[in-house]
Formats: structure tokens, C-alpha cells, sequence
């Protein structure tokens, strides 16, 4: 499955942490990325991630195009809820393409565990038969 990983600046500790804790699950699956998060979770678990630009520079939208493209299977998107963003706007997009395109998202730890145990058990495997 292509897993995306977005987490805001003040989140970012908690997607690496996230990632080191379920690197072997991850690692079964194919990853991209924001640019700084997909570094910074590279770099602590030697996952590959394929990354795109930061997200204020446009990574988000780029994410969001192939969300657009039925290209993404799951969004994990680790936002910080009480301070606003300049570029939150394009986190409502993420979010508005992931419900039109029927893609699981976790927006915190305790969604994001509950889709990588979902993950495992091969749960999500439906998504692999609804595309064909």
C-alpha cells in the first residue's frame, strides 16, 4: 500500500517516534512524504520514503495530487490542532480529497496506531481490490 506521512512542525517528534515504534510494519509498505518529515523519519529508521517538498512550499498539494490520482491508500497526517497555520487552508484540502477518495486518515496517535494495526492484520486490503 502507498502510505503518505505529513506531520506539522510541532508534531514532527511524535511521526518519528510513530514510525521507529512500527518501522517493521512500515517497511512492508511503500512511503512518501513532506519534505522535513520524510528526513527526519529516514534518518531515524532507515525507512525509504520518497519525498516531496515542505510542506509550506507545497509538498502538502503535491500529496494531495496524488490523493487526487487514487495514488495514495492511507494518509497519516500527525496536525497540530491549536495553532493555526498559514498554509492550513491546504490541510483542509488533504482532508476533503481523502473523504471524496474513500482514503483511511489518522489525524493523531491513537487513529494512526489503530490503521497500522489495521494495516497488519490486512484489514486494508480492500482498498487493493476497489482500485483493480
Amino acid at each position: 500500500m502507498n502510505i503518505a506521512l505529513i506531520a506539522h512542525d510541532s508534531k514532527k517528534e511524535l511521526m518519528v517516534q510513530f514510525c521507529i515504534a512500527y518501522c517493521g510494519v512500515l517497511s512492508c509498505h511503500n512511503l512518501c512524504a513532506t519534505g522535513t518529515t520524510g528526513k527526519l523519519v529516514s534518518e531515524a529508521t532507515g525507512l525509504r520514503i520518497q519525498r516531496y517538498l515542505s510542506g509550506s512550499q507545497g509538498g502538502d498539494q503535491q500529496i494531495a495530487a496524488r490523493i487526487s490520482c487514487n495514488e495514495i491508500d492511507v494518509l497519516i497526517f500527525f496536525r497540530d490542532p491549536l495553532n493555526a497555520k498559514s498554509h492550513e487552508p491546504n490541510d483542509m484540502t488533504l482532508l476533503r480529497l481523502s473523504d471524496v477518495h474513500n482514503i483511511p486518515v489518522a489525524t493523531n496517535i491513537a487513529t494512526a496506531e489503530a490503521l497500522i494495526h489495521a494495516l497488519e492484520r490486512g484489514d486494508l486490503d480492500w482498498r487493493e481490490i476497489v482500485k483493480g
